[in-house]
């Protein structure tokens, strides 16, 4: 009878977990921050690689997609990158193939792409079904040679069903030559490409002396190189920068001044800020074009963009007597034909992320060149020493031929052959004489000699062959020699390492192209334009602008029924908008586009501080004339007060114009000079008429006296000036008013029922 085996279990107390939610959040978020950071965002600063890019590479050698055999489609590289080695969606892995395949952006390309593969100016690459891709030779040869030496370990899959290489065994310090960008959680990396050839001078200095300074490294490493050229102009703050690893760079690019015909000159860009790679250049051409119709830059005659697979080329042509050096400073302070660029060098070191100087990244990457040199020798001393032991039995096997044909031959089974050869066993052979068998029994070769004995083809005993042997011999001993010499002595190690960068250097080097130099800020003179006299349109949307007078003059009666505002004004001069929460702001009229007929304008908030959202304008008008004039201003309480147009007058953009009351509001503001009346109209239809010397002149901080004494619930709707004599009427609830004909009240009063 089956006995059941009886099982405790715990009470299900007893297996619950009791914690702090707070404390369950925060490690779950630290586990995720560090899994961003150190998995995805940032690269290692031994071979300067985020992981897509690591592993984006190691599958095309896994592939077998080098640089002399033919391309690949990228959706077979991106679809076998993502399936074994990294899981994160096809749009980031093809991403990194797609940049690291363009020029522009990278110092040293890793990528050879065929098909469109994006451009300068912001175009896309095409879909990854359409486009091609393989190694280039400096991949091959400096960044995945001797990943079969055991060089670097290599660790699971995010399956465990396939390994990777933890780092790839590069040998130049590829996060300074490619730089990279990255956003991690909490912090950022930024580092700029440098030029190949002088990061290779620099890294053998620091060989040559370990303790070289950061300014003493600036002799070999002239500062960044960025592959779209420009300039940079704060060379002086390169050493704080890569000591520090961070600071900004001003970059700015390449300018030429072409003469043309007529004695006219051209603004030519030929090299661009790294930064403005893609929709920066036409957000360049869109600034450069809003300079000249803003007439910021009126020697502007014309702009294109002439740029091709030769380089990037924009012509700017100006006019005859434009001053072609001052206009090169505009662009400079007004557009991003000069802009900075953030550094921080911050990468994973040691599995951590830290912000290393430049000595450090040399530093860390001549410690990773020694490591896998001294793996990879030691893999090949191995070799070697195999290889001599193997030698060394064939050829002592050569000089005792007949003996070992003979136990070859009086041998049952290949056991009893290998024994022999190893461990002198003679019994079970049939030998042709004792002698023979005496001296086989004092045979002992090892086990991989018996072996390679046991697998020599007749062939091998020809003469030549034997020759060749020992020749083969000669040379593994040397080879051991050498082996044995690097890895027991530093220099030469040293010397092995600095010749292999001599040659990675003669093939892969090339001059630099960024410029460098020590300028202060671009001075530009900005040119005095004579002032003329411009019509101000403004529509009741909010929308304004500016044409020119004879353009009005011409259409005056189209601009007119289409605009609430409109009244001449200097190209220099200022415009005033009255607003009902009692505020004054004030827009340069140069601020606003000089259009033409059919143009519509910008809103009025966009040129000034006055939110539509929040205020409402109720009168506009011309600085000048403000300044001159006396004010009236009525608010929806029945409040009234004069005040003099100087003392509003600032050079802040908004000031107070009246102080109104807690939920007042005005409703109205106009020149008062030439009037002899005021009418206040309230809600309940009540009309009041005084004089306007009845209200006292005030300044901008008094809310002004009572004007019209309101019923419940009443408010003043309308405010009007009169002149003296002068007939003005208003349609009210269908009835024609004449204001002048009003009664003549004073003010304060309740004034008269419409009826």
């Amino acid at each position: 009878m089956a006995r059941t085996r009886k099982t405790e279990t715990k009470p299900i107390e007893e297996m619950i977990i009791r914690t702090d939610y707070s404390e369950i959040m925060q490690k779950s978020y630290i586990d995720y921050a560090m899994s961003v950071i150190i998995a995805r965002a940032l690269p290692d600063v031994r071979d300067g690689l985020k992981p897509v890019q690591r592993r984006t590479l190691y599958d095309m050698s896994e592939l077998g997609i080098r640089y002399d055999r033919p391309y690949r489609k990228c959706a077979r590289i991106v679809g076998d990158t993502m399936g074994k080695y990294h899981p994160h969606g096809d749009s980031s892995i093809y991403e990194a193939l797609v940049v690291m395949a363009q020029d522009f952006k990278r110092g040293q390309i890793l990528v050879d792409g065929h098909g469109n593969f994006g451009s300068i100016e912001g175009d896309g690459a095409a879909a990854m079904r359409y486009t091609e891709a393989r190694l280039e030779k400096v991949t091959q040869d400096v960044f995945l040679q001797d990943l079969d030496k055991g060089v670097v370990d290599f660790g699971p899959n995010f399956d465990e069903t396939e390994r990777e290489p933890v780092v790839l065994p590069v040998r130049i310090p590829n996060l300074l030559v490619n730089g990279a960008e990255g956003i991690a959680v909490g912090m950022a990396t930024s580092i700029p490409p440098h030029n190949l050839a002088e990061v290779i001078d620099a890294e053998m200095a620091y060989i040559r002396n370990k303790d070289i300074t950061v300014g003493q490294l600036l002799q070999y490493i002239k500062g960044p190189d960025f592959p779209t050229g420009g300039i940079i102009v704060n060379e002086d703050e390169l050493e704080e920068i890569y000591t520090t690893g961070t600071g900004k760079l001003r970059v700015r690019g390449k300018v030429e001044i072409e003469p043309v015909k007529g004695g006219r000159q051209n603004v030519v860009i030929t090299e661009i800020p790294y930064t403005m790679i893609g929709a920066g250049i036409g957000k360049f051409l869109n600034d450069v074009a809003a300079l000249a119709e803003s007439k910021k830059a009126p020697d502007i005659t014309d702009i294109s963009n002439q740029s091709s697979k030769e380089g990037i080329r924009i012509v700017i042509e100006l006019r005859k007597e434009a001053d072609a050096e001052n206009f090169v400073n505009l662009l400079y302070k007004k557009t991003k034909l000069e802009d900075t660029f953030g550094v921080n060098m911050l990468a994973v070191a040691g599995g951590r992320p830290e912000t290393l100087s430049l000595k450090r990244i040399l530093e860390d990457n001549v410690d990773f060149r020694f490591e896998i040199a001294n793996r990879k020798y030691t893999n090949l001393l191995g070799k070697e020493l195999e290889k001599k032991e193997v030698q060394e039995g064939l050829i002592r096997a050569c000089d005792v031929i007949d003996l070992i044909i003979e136990i070859l031959r009086g041998s049952r089974n290949q056991r009893m052959a290998k024994d022999c050869l190893i461990n002198g066993i003679t019994e079970g052979i049939r030998f042709k004489t004792e002698k023979s068998r005496k001296t086989a029994a004092k045979l002992r070769f090892t086990e991989r000699q018996a072996d390679a004995i046991l697998n020599m083809r007749l062939v091998k005993l020809i003469g030549l062959e034997v020759e060749a042997l020992l020749d083969e011999h000669e040379r593994t001993l040397a080879n051991i020699a050498r082996y044995e010499d690097l890895l027991n002595n530093y220099d030469a190690m040293a010397d092995d390492i600095m010749q292999d960068l001599e040659n990675i250097k003669k093939e892969f080097g090339r001059p630099r192209r960024t410029a460098l130099t020590v300028e202060g800020a671009a001075e530009y003179v900005e040119q005095e334009e004579e002032a003329r006299q411009i019509v101000f349109l403004m529509d009741r949307f909010g929308y304004a602008r500016t044409v020119e007078m004879p353009l009005y003059e011409k259409n005056k009666e189209t601009l007119d029924a289409d605009a609430k505002y409109v009244f001449p004004v200097m190209s220099d001069g200022r415009i005033c908008l009255f607003t009902a929460a009692g505020k004054l702001h004030t827009l340069k009229a140069g601020d606003l586009p000089n259009t033409k007929l059919r143009d519509k304008g910008v809103p009025v908030d966009n040129v000034s501080n006055f939110r539509t959202q929040e205020e409402k304008i109720i009168q506009v008008m011309p600085r000048d004339e403000m300044i001159r004039s006396e004010l009236l201003f009525a608010s929806r309480d029945g409040f009234v007060k004069r005040c003099a147009g100087a003392e509003l007058d600032s050079n802040n953009r908004t000031v107070l114009a009246s102080k109104v009351g807690e939920g007042d509001e005005l409703i109205f503001a106009g020149r008062s000079d030439e009037m002899e009346y005021v009418v206040l109209i309230s809600s309940d239809d009540h009309f009041i008429r005084f004089e306007k010397s009845e209200v006292p002149l005030q300044k901008k901080n008094a809310v002004g006296v009572r004007g019209m004494k309101l019923g419940a619930k009443a408010r003043t709707e309308e405010a009007y000036l009169l002149e003296n004599g002068s007939a003005f009427g208003i349609e009210r609830n269908g009835r024609q008013v004449l204001l002048n004909r009003l009664k003549l009240s004073k003010r304060g009063g309740q004034g008269t029922k419409n009826r």
